[in-house]
């Protein structure tokens, strides 16, 4: 099934239709080998308000960020060079702008680490035209607050590493989805603050979609990190949900 045929712009929900995100001419590099993806992107992006420049290889995009700056790129990583843009590119690039990967995995470490430290996000094909739209929009509000990438995150045994995109509890390795990972690192980030599901849902997926969504997404995450005692992630009942250890206080 092609992109063109995946990509919807609404939510799925009958009768609805959700405002889509929108730019304010902030230049977007689209790397995406297949024409259709390309032209899928180009013309979602552009009545959206970016301007767009497109990059058919891994090679190409290189030669057009050591040229000028660009705002965010898009990359599909089935891009055929993806490991010489990784090798090239790490020196001698005057700046790295945030990338948004399309990806068909669902694991974070195989997504692709290699893109360097700057910020980075993930979109699963097949994907919604209305979450590309709004996970740049994230990107590029800088809505990542904290240390920069790069530097562990860490709360006693827990420790999240954003250059290979792992945590880990003590020993234990945790399996997470795109999303876990989002929600474990602004619960760290924010850890001993109350966050409400509406700020967790719009973080995550650029939208609110409602609180069962944030429920199972915080049971999941749950079900792996509190595995191990003691349990860090918190539940106020009516506000939100906070991370951090219930002897300091929340």
């Amino acid at each position: 099934m092609s992109p063109r045929q995946t990509a919807s712009p609404t939510d799925g929900t009958a009768g609805t239709r959700p405002a889509l995100a929108r730019g304010a001419g902030q230049h977007v590099l689209i790397v995406a080998h297949e024409p259709d993806l390309a032209e899928l992107l180009s013309t979602t992006l552009e009545p959206a308000g970016y301007r767009i420049s497109l990059s058919a290889t891994g090679a190409e995009a290189l030669a057009g960020i050591a040229k000028r700056r660009f705002d965010l790129v898009v990359f599909d990583a089935d891009v055929p060079d993806t490991g010489n843009f990784d090798r090239e590119r790490r020196p001698g690039l005057p700046y790295r702008p945030p990338v948004l990967l399309l990806t068909e995995c669902t694991s974070l470490d195989r997504l692709v680490p290699e893109l360097g430290p700057g910020e980075r996000d993930y979109v699963t094909k097949p994907f919604r035209v209305a979450e590309v739209l709004a996970r740049i929009q994230v990107l590029l509000r800088g809505a990542r607050p904290g240390p920069p990438r790069g530097n562990p995150l860490h709360l006693g045994d827990l420790v999240l590493d954003d250059t290979v995109c792992r945590a880990r509890r003590g020993t234990r390795a945790l399996d997470l989805t795109p999303a876990e990972y989002r929600l474990l690192r602004h619960l760290l980030v924010n850890a001993h603050r109350v966050l409400s599901k509406e700020q967790i849902g719009r973080h995550i997926w650029g939208e609110h979609r409602g609180d069962n969504a944030i429920e199972q997404l915080v049971s999941r995450l749950r079900r792996k990190v509190d595995r191990d005692a003691p349990a860090l992630i918190h539940t106020r009942r009516g506000f939100g949900y906070w991370l951090g250890r219930p002897d300091i206080g929340s």
